[in-house]
């Protein structure tokens, strides 16, 4: 589930970008978001990375940028809602960004135990 999050995270802003440029959330977010908006073409294919090889940092990395991700979409999407509530439950925006950052935030701690646990060894004695 995360490589598939994280992966079509990337592609959409991979997207964004080619359609609007490195400006692409100016018009609705705040420079510190737009930053953080754009760097997610990078971290979201790195989680993706290092989650995919199995490492603990991978799965932290992804608990901090998913927290970050919805708390950011959250603030600009913020206005909309008020003026309309039922925005929460488009298919597509923040409905899915907030439930996939819930679900990462909540398999975090099994996900680095059983990332983290020693492995049995094969010899009985």
């Amino acid at each position: 589930m995360y490589l598939i999050g994280f992966l079509e995270g990337a592609g959409a802003h991979c997207l964004d970008l080619i359609r609007g440029g490195i400006h692409a959330y100016a018009s609705f977010a705040p420079v510190p978001l737009q930053v953080f908006f754009v760097s997610l073409v990078v971290l979201d294919p790195l989680v993706a990375v290092l989650v995919g090889l199995v490492r603990p940092e991978g799965v932290r990395l992804a608990s901090g940028v998913m927290a970050l991700d919805v708390i950011a979409n959250w603030i600009v999407n913020w206005p909309q809602l008020q003026e309309d509530p039922a925005w929460l439950l488009r298919p597509v925006g923040l409905l899915p960004i907030t439930l996939f950052g819930l679900f990462v935030i909540a398999s975090l701690t099994p996900l680095h135990r059983a990332m983290t646990r020693p492995h049995l060894s094969c010899t009985t004695r």
